[in-house]
């Protein structure tokens, strides 16, 4: 069974996170002004926006090329709804625009499969558990 890693630690006078897997990082932070955040980074809920949106670009780049189609360009919007105190995300929806070079690629079945197949929007919508333990 693959497992995946990544590590976050506090960034020295700041109350922002780094994060990292491999050789990438990425910032992480409360809007400036809450509880001490500084906005130098993104958010969880932007952070699960992006995770959902970006393993779907992966995905369709997957498919294509499983397809035989060439991609021009791919567009993900994702829009995350939150709910209730503490806040929890209820849903989200993703607007895919999918441009392909040839005219007659099939679109709708690229758009489907990448939908049947995305890691993340499938292990969201099944639940996945998340278990949470002092390393301490």
């Amino acid at each position: 069974m693959p497992t995946m890693t990544v590590e976050l630690r506090s960034i020295p006078d700041t109350k922002a996170a780094v994060g990292w897997a491999g050789g990438h990082t990425i910032v992480v932070d409360r809007p400036e002004g809450k509880a001490g955040g500084l906005g130098l980074g993104f958010n969880g809920g932007q952070l699960l926006g992006l995770a959902i949106g970006g393993c779907m670009c992966n995905d369709l780049h997957y498919v294509a090329h499983a397809m035989g189609i060439r991609l021009a360009s791919v567009q993900v919007a994702v829009e995350v709804s939150f709910e209730g105190d503490p806040l929890l995300a209820t849903g989200a929806v993703l607007k895919v625009d999918v441009a392909a070079l040839d005219a007659d690629a099939d679109i709708t079945g690229l758009i489907q499969r990448a939908k049947e197949t995305s890691t993340v929007a499938n292990s969201i919508a099944r639940g996945v558990p998340v278990e949470v333990v002092s390393a301490r």
